[in-house]
């Protein structure tokens, strides 16, 4: 049984072995990816725990990543992304809000 999510929709966290920064847009409580997908990764962290679509500051693509891979940012710095105004209308106390804060 999948545990549950230590981050939320809106945090800025920091890939711990890759060390890029993003913001999460969604989550899932386990992998759903398909098994080719999986396979075909570098490493195949657990399934059974919540994975997140994360939007890769200074990129232009989305991931997908195992919250064991995950850290809290912590740097205030924004981040930046073509998609992020899709998702989001500012940011409040170092994390991103559906709603503009002003």
């Amino acid at each position: 049984m999948a545990s549950a999510s230590k981050f939320a929709v809106g945090d800025v966290i920091r890939h711990q072995r890759y060390g890029y920064r993003g913001v999460i847009v969604g989550f899932d409580e386990s992998c759903q990816a398909d098994d080719g997908w999986y396979h075909s990764n570098q490493t195949q962290p657990a399934r059974d725990q919540p994975w997140y679509h994360v939007l890769v500051d200074g990129a232009d693509h989305m991931t997908y990543v195992a919250e064991s891979n995950l850290l809290p940012d912590g740097s205030d710095e924004p981040v930046v992304h073509p998609l992020l105004g899709r998702f989001f209308g500012g940011r409040f106390q170092g994390r991103y809000v559906t709603e503009n804060p002003n």
